[in-house]
């Protein structure tokens, strides 16, 4: 077995919670006392993620979804109606992309589909140079792409020129998990191996500056790995990331000035509210921190080695989902268990924001909104 195809099968093992009878076991579920109420405003069926990660995303009065088989569907954000839906010939590999005007899907060869959002058709096709996994990002009249080949690339959104690269030196072991672009005004923020975190220029794509989320560390190459995983959260004026089972750091956005920095397993991206930063670990807990200086707040380990997602903060309560398809509400000041609903597959994208509630993928290819 080659290195590469071992950080793979070991990343999937820690993800999906698969461990063996002598290995750790994922916790048992309590009941909750007195739960909050949570309704399903709708549901639906997009089409099966199958191995990959699909994110869903919600755009004005629509949310936008996609599915391996090439499925990609426009729905009311309300009711969940399907406003359109279109085959493309071709195996998706990513969530979506999508603006108001344009929705964009990415494949495992590298193709980049843009599709217009009122109308579902095809506007423009484009390349990259390796597998995608993670929804490109749009602003600024561009199509950020990044492949998993360590490069970021800008499209053009009317007509998909390419207007410009950024290429870092390809690694030997990668962290097979999306690794996001997040754009803040004129800055598009990226995560590398290496622990490495990028601010580049959206007009040209120069690099403003560059952090170290972590250093890796170890005695074997594996041990080493340290990738950036899931999207940089970024929010006023400061942007933070996690590295793969290592640190959570946090920096200033126009300078990249370290802030704080803290030693944690994560195992999905962070998420950033107006006083707290919230990360899951590789042993299934929810830590909440101070988003001043990285101290913990509290810290929820009753979902041991259930694989959670990242946390999404909504109002009062932090939302999470499982392998097992459940979606947990926690307190949001003290991480306690507010409510749960289930749903029919496993969670592998974090919930994303909705009107009012929040929306949530399964690998099945369900699609949920939960809502008070």
């Amino acid at each position: 077995m080659n290195l590469v195809r071992g950080l793979l099968l070991a990343t999937v093992a820690a993800l999906t919670a698969c461990s063996g009878p002598s290995g750790p076991q994922p916790a048992e579920l309590q009941n909750i006392y007195r739960p909050l109420p949570v309704r399903t405003w709708w549901s639906t069926n997009v089409g099966s993620a199958q191995r990959f990660t699909f994110f869903p995303v919600h755009v004005g009065e629509s949310v936008y979804a996609a599915a391996r088989d090439g499925t990609v569907s426009r729905l009311a954000a309300r009711t969940g109606e399907v406003r359109w839906r279109t085959k493309l010939e071709l195996l998706l590999s990513g969530g979506v992309g999508a603006d108001g005007k344009l929705v964009v899907v990415v494949s495992e060869e590298g193709e980049v589909v843009a599709l217009d959002a009122e109308k579902g058709e095809v506007k423009w096709r484009a390349r990259v140079s390796s597998e995608v996994l993670a929804p490109p990002a749009l602003g600024g009249g561009l199509v950020l792409v990044r492949s998993m080949d360590n490069r970021v690339f800008a499209f053009g959104a009317e007509g998909g020129q390419r207007r410009w690269v950024y290429q870092r030196a390809p690694t030997s072991l990668v962290v097979r998990t999306p690794s996001g672009i997040t754009i803040l005004e004129d800055m598009a923020y990226a995560g590398f191996p290496g622990g490495k975190l990028a601010a580049l220029a959206l007009a040209n794509g120069a690099l403003r500056w560059e952090a170290t989320v972590a250093v890796p560390k170890g005695a074997t190459e594996l041990e080493r790995v340290a990738d950036v995983i899931g999207e940089p959260a970024a929010q006023g004026r400061e942007v933070c990331a996690a590295a793969y089972r290592n640190r959570v750091s946090c920096f200033d956005a126009l300078s990249g000035r370290p802030l704080w920095s803290r030693e944690l397993a994560a195992l999905s991206g962070v998420s950033l509210d107006a006083r707290y930063a919230f990360v899951s670990d590789e042993r299934g807990a929810v830590h909440a921190l101070d988003r001043s200086n990285g101290q913990p707040v509290w810290k929820q380990e009753a979902l041991a080695y259930r694989a959670l997602t990242t946390p999404l903060p909504r109002g009062e309560a932090v939302v999470v989902g499982d392998f097992e398809g459940y979606v947990h509400f926690l307190a949001r000041e003290s991480g306690a268990f507010l409510a749960r609903q289930k749903t029919d597959g496993a969670l592998r994208a974090g919930p994303v924001p909705l009107i009012g509630s929040l929306l949530v993928q399964t690998e099945a290819g369900g699609l949920y909104a939960f809502g008070p």
